[in-house]
């Protein structure tokens, strides 16, 4: 798959040179929660498909919603409305899983629907506000203002670490 190339135009240290840089841009494909838009790289995206009823695991954390076998690899899927505090969806046909692999993880993000796919480069990118928020804010990487509104990035690899979130549940229980 070809990336498109986003060229941005930097000033010198004196200003007196423009210097032309090329920085690939990167490819997301959006998914909705709501009114809200999330980007998810596409690179980590393996396959989209159809909600299917899944299999509980005992003692997971509230947005595990189970485990499905997609050819022979057991796959835990995630409730992102949950994971980011905002309730648990109530999953119907409509409802799409996103079926994603950072390095050696692979696990499926239960969202409401896929809306686009978007090409964005490094320099769109913008920093998560320092606020008060219920999802932790290294669940989210970055916001790309959009005309149509703001996507917020989601941090695969954060989203997919569960060790330090059972440790806090486990606490959290105590």
């Amino acid at each position: 798959m070809e990336l498109a190339q986003a060229t941005q135009t930097t000033a010198s240290a004196f200003g007196t040179n423009a210097v032309q840089t090329t920085e690939p841009a990167r490819q997301l494909i959006t998914c909705t929660l709501g009114d809200a838009e999330y980007g998810i790289d596409i690179m980590a995206v393996r396959e989209i498909k159809g909600w299917t009823v899944t299999t509980a695991i005992p003692h997971a954390p509230p947005w595990v919603r189970g485990v499905i076998n997609l050819r022979g690899i057991i796959v835990p899927i995630l409730d992102l409305r949950a994971r980011f505090g905002q309730g648990e969806t109530t999953p119907t046909p409509m409802h799409v899983v996103v079926i994603i692999q950072t390095g050696t993880r692979t696990a499926g993000l239960l969202v409401d629907a896929v809306s686009d796919i978007i090409a964005i480069s490094p320099g769109d990118i913008r920093p998560v506000p320092d606020v008060s928020m219920d999802v932790p804010e290294s669940l989210i990487s970055g916001l790309v203002p959009l005309e149509r509104g703001m996507v917020a990035l989601v941090s695969l690899d954060q989203l997919l670490c569960f060790s330090s979130d059972a440790a806090i549940l486990a606490a959290s229980n105590s």
